[in-house]
């Protein structure tokens, strides 16, 4: 049985709604919206991610007999509110960027519409998802534009918790990453999956030519060998005596990297292994990766940096309430004013304003919180953004599991495809789009 993921929430969420219910404002219609005020270390765009999974655990956020349990024991809300949420079900409509899409600041990549008491309680669930998914995609993205057409594979599995993990892997492979190495992101999400050996099996044998015959005897010629156990060049020479000039791949994973792989490269030519590929390791991250870019290397092996969001391990984004009903039953649009930490109140659309092939804008319309909304024909040289991704509490299917992560994989390259060329630089810099507000 899936657990329940109700209690994947803050406790003010609960009391918050305890209070609501007792003044009669609990079933108030209301719009909140998922935004990020700026982009993390002057980074030129982000990459939505964690979308699908969000839709996913939404399913399970529901109150059983243990959570109630717990709510009631420890006298977080009171009885009322206990019956309210035995029968909680997320009934209303959420809408929003799909997932693979990039955002710029103040972009509305999700919109929650319901009751108060629908809504509120999904805040620190929709956060931590989009979150931690975003900001390891938008890393994945970057490494994967400095690698170019050289194929990315995650392997941080074990630098992060053992469920972000999971999730990491599927981030990347959203932005750009080829594969993981991480299993249960493959038997989860569909990503392709790899590995072979690492240095305790080289340390297993009593010399690296036996653990090289050992692993060539069960997984093939076409293995990759990791060849800097002791010495490079020594397991270079060995790696091809063992395996022959067909030799699959061989992995570094220590060393000044463009000095190694060009030296490898020449190795292996010299001993007639000119289709042996190079794979490199060791603490990577998008500059590095750029600073390979002239070398021989084939392939790039990422973890660490990849799965911790390259040293922004969080996207950033909040959770604002932007409009609600009133007590007559208008519309209001409501902001937050403090400051550094304003937002801008009002239902929104959003579009894509492009000239020719590439984006130039980020449009964002706004509107009190009626549900009257723009639409692309008002836009033509536009792209609408938003998607429909929850109707009446029931998510669109094409969002969730393996077939839904491929899709955004999909639209993230086609996304990204919009960009001018100088917005994928890696320096620091202002958004490459400017997000610009239209009160309609």
């Amino acid at each position: 049985m899936t657990a329940a993921t109700a209690l994947l929430t803050d406790r003010y969420e609960l009391t918050m709604l305890d209070a609501a219910l007792k003044d009669g404002t609990a079933q108030r219609r209301c719009v909140f919206e998922l935004f990020a005020r700026r982009l993390p270390g002057g980074r030129r765009y982000g990459v939505v991610a964690g979308t699908g999974r969000l839709l996913s655990l939404l399913r399970d956020f529901r109150f059983g007999d243990d959570e109630l349990r717990f709510l009631r024991d420890e006298r977080i809300v009171d009885a009322a509110t206990l019956s309210f949420l035995a029968g909680y079900r997320f009934r209303g409509d959420i809408s929003g960027y799909r997932e693979g899409e990039l955002y710029f600041p103040g972009s509305p990549v999700l919109t929650v519409e319901g009751t108060f008491a629908d809504a509120v309680v999904l805040e620190t669930l929709a956060l931590s998802v989009l979150n931690h998914d975003s900001a390891v995609a938008t890393a994945a993205a970057r490494m994967s534009v400095a690698a170019g057409e050289r194929p990315l594979a995650e392997m941080g599995s074990r630098r992060a918790g053992e469920r972000s993990a999971v999730a990491a892997a599927r981030a990347a492979y959203i932005a750009g990453f080829g594969a993981t190495s991480n299993l249960e992101a493959g038997r989860t999400w569909g990503i392709p999956t790899m590995g072979t050996a690492a240095h305790a099996w080289t340390l297993l044998h009593d010399d690296e030519e036996s653990a090289f015959r050992s692993q060539v005897a069960a997984l093939g010629a076409g293995t990759t060998l990791l060849v800097d156990t002791y010495d490079i060049a020594r397991g270079v020479e060995t790696a091809v005596r063992v395996a022959g000039p067909g030799l699959g791949g061989v992995r570094i994973d220590s060393g000044d990297l463009p000095a190694m792989a060009a030296a490898v490269r020449a190795q292996l030519d010299a001993l007639g292994a000119s289709g042996t590929r190079i794979t490199v390791t060791s603490d990577l991250d998008e500059y590095a990766i750029a600073a390979l870019a002239a070398s021989p290397v084939d392939a790039y092996g990422v973890g660490t940096s990849v799965v911790t969001g390259s040293g922004h391990p969080t996207a950033g984004m909040v959770y604002k309430l932007v409009a609600r009903e009133d007590a007559s039953g208008g519309w209001v649009a409501v902001s937050k004013a403090s400051a550094a930490k304003a937002s801008a109140g009002g239902r929104k659309a959003a579009f894509r304003v492009r000239e020719g092939a590439h984006a130039v804008q980020e449009l964002v319309t706004v509107s009190d919180g009626t549900r009257s909304r723009d639409d692309a024909s008002r836009h033509p040289d536009a792209r609408a953004l938003q998607v429909p991704l929850v109707v009446a509490g029931e998510a669109d299917s094409a969002h969730l599991g393996a077939e839904g992560t491929r899709s955004a994989r999909a639209h993230h390259a086609t996304a990204r495809a919009e960009l001018p060329v100088q917005a994928l630089a890696l320096s620091k810099s202002d958004p490459a789009l400017p997000t610009v507000f239209l009160e309609r």
